[in-house]
Order: structure tokens, then sequence, then C-alpha cells
């Protein structure tokens, strides 16, 4: 089973901020929307969570940012599931250009398991948990560790 995933984008200049570069709420998107491209490629599209009424939310971003990115730049934001528990995942992400792999942020996001309307925690059903593999380690631009597989949207 594939274990990281990879979303291609390239920066638009309405991503940038005064100092030309990509604003780092731009990376936080990223971020956000190549979690979602690798959960809908899992079986899991955001339609699916809001017809069982639970589903994942953010408890938690960290975003280190490395070098800047500019408007044109073609980025692939790899993305992964490093733990997973009863209800509550840790994903992980290595922003990298796609020319020369050169790695500009990395970050991860606890993801919590809620009940839509309570808004309480809840344990991650079997089905959902088992719809993610766990890859325990750090990936960083293209160095991946022996034996790990990458998807491609």
């Amino acid at each position: 089973m594939k274990t990281v995933f990879e979303w291609p984008h390239q920066v638009a200049a309405d991503e940038t901020d005064e100092l030309g570069h990509a604003n780092n709420e731009a990376y936080l998107r990223w971020m956000n929307a190549a979690a979602v491209a690798h959960t809908t490629a899992l079986g899991w599209p955001p339609h699916a969570y809001l017809n069982q009424g639970q589903g994942w939310v953010v408890r938690r971003h960290e975003i280190e940012y490395l070098r800047p990115a500019q408007p044109g730049t073609d980025l692939v934001v790899r993305t992964w599931v490093r733990a997973i528990d009863r209800a509550t995942s840790l994903r992980c992400y290595a922003i990298a250009r796609r020319t020369d792999q050169a790695l500009l942020a990395r970050g991860q996001t606890l993801w919590a398991w809620i009940h839509f309307g309570t808004g309480r925690p809840a344990r991650i059903p079997p089905a959902v948990s088992a719809a993610f593999p766990v890859h325990p380690e750090d990936v960083f631009a293209g160095r991946h560790p022996a034996g790990s597989d990458t998807q491609r949207s």
C-alpha cells in the first residue's frame, strides 16, 4: 500500500505577499489541499465524512519555513500519516520545489476525529483507520526511506 502521497501545485501570483514570495497562509492551504486529496484518493472524500456525521478537524498545525517560493514555482507537497490512534491522527508534510527537490517547508497537523453534531471527540471507525496507511518515518523532499512508495495525484 502506498504510504506517501504527492500533490503538485504551481505557486500563483495571488498567493504571494509584499515581499514577492508565497505567503505563510498559502503553505497552510497547500497542506490542507494535499491532505484532502490524499484522503479522497484513499476512498474518503469530504462528502463521505459529512454523510456519516463524523470526521476530521484540525487540532494543531505546525510549519517550519526553510526557503521561499516565488510565483510560477512548481511544487510538490508530500504528505503521509505518521500516527493514528483512537481519536487523533498525525499527518506530516514536506513541501519541495519539483525541479531540484529543494525542501521549502515541512510541517505536521494533528487531526482530531469528532462527531459533527456535538463537536465532541469520537473514536475513529475501524474502516477509516484501516484506510490510512501509517508511515512512521520522516520523508523530506526526494529522499524516501527504503521500501516506501509514492503515489501521485
